[in-house]
C-alpha cells in the first residue's frame, strides 16, 4: 500500500508545480500586454494633440485644405445585368426576338435614369463643398484675429494673454497657446507686430504702421464733424 501512494503523491506534486508555473507565466504576460496597451494609448493621445496643434498652425499660416470632391463618378457607370434565357421561346426564334426588342429600351431608359441620378448627386456634392468652403472663408483667420487684438490693446501682451483673450472671445475655435506664439513670431518677422522682452518674458504689440482701434475710433467723430 505505501508503494502505490508514493508515485501518486509525486505525480500530484508535479502537476501542482506545473500549474503554479503556468499561472505565474500567464500573470506576467497579462502585465506585459497591459503595459504595452497603456503605452500605445499614451502615444495615440500625444499624436491626437499634435494633430490638433498642426491643424491650427496650418490655419494660422493661411493654408486652407482643399475640399474633398464626392466620389460619385464611380456611380455614373451602370453595369448591364446578364441576359436570361427565356423558357417559352419557339424554335424559329420569333418570340425571343420580340422580347429582346421590348427589354432593350427599358434597359436603356434605366441606364439614363441612373446616370442622371449620379449626375445630380455629384452636383449636390459640389454645391455642399462650395457652401462649406464659403462658410469657412467667411470666418476670420487666426492671423487676422491676433492682429486686430494687438491693435486694440494699449499695452504689450504676452502670447499666453493673447491666447486666453482669443479663446474667451471665440469659444467655438480651438486656439492653442503654442499656435498663437508661432503666429506672433511670424507677424514679427513680417513687420506686422513688434516684440519686446522684459526679463525672461516676451511681449508683443501691434506694429507702428498698423492702425489701432483707438485711433480709428477717434478719427470717426472728426470726419463726421468735417
Amino acid at each position: 500500500m505505501p508503494e502505490t501512494t508514493t508515485p501518486a503523491t509525486e505525480l500530484a506534486s508535479q502537476y501542482i508545480a506545473q500549474v503554479t508555473g503556468d499561472l505565474e507565466t500567464n500573470l506576467k504576460e497579462q502585465e506585459r500586454i497591459s503595459a504595452e496597451i497603456a503605452s500605445l494609448q499614451e502615444q495615440l493621445a500625444a499624436l491626437q494633440r499634435d494633430h490638433s496643434v498642426l491643424v491650427n498652425m496650418r490655419q494660422a499660416l493661411g493654408v486652407e485644405a482643399a475640399p474633398a470632391e464626392p466620389a460619385a463618378d464611380n456611380q455614373s457607370a451602370t453595369v448591364p445585368s446578364p441576359r436570361r434565357r427565356k423558357a417559352g421561346a419557339t424554335p424559329d426564334g420569333k418570340q425571343k426576338a420580340r422580347k429582346a426588342t421590348t427589354t432593350r429600351p427599358r434597359k436603356k431608359a434605366a441606364g439614363k435614369t441612373e446616370a442622371k441620378a449620379a449626375g445630380a448627386t455629384k452636383a449636390a456634392g459640389k454645391t455642399e463643398a462650395k457652401a462649406a468652403g464659403a462658410t469657412k472663408a467667411a470666418q476670420p483667420t487666426l492671423v487676422e484675429l491676433i492682429r486686430h487684438h494687438l491693435a486694440a490693446q494699449k499695452e504689450p501682451r504676452s502670447a499666453a494673454e493673447v491666447s486666453a483673450a482669443l479663446s474667451q472671445a471665440h469659444p467655438d475655435r480651438d486656439i492653442a497657446a503654442k499656435v498663437v506664439r508661432v503666429t506672433l513670431e511670424a507677424l514679427v518677422a513680417k513687420g506686422q507686430a513688434e516684440r519686446t522682452k522684459q526679463g525672461r518674458s516676451v511681449f508683443y504689440t501691434a506694429s507702428a504702421s498698423e492702425p489701432t482701434a483707438a485711433s480709428d475710433a477717434e478719427a470717426q467723430p472728426e470726419n463726421a464733424g468735417n
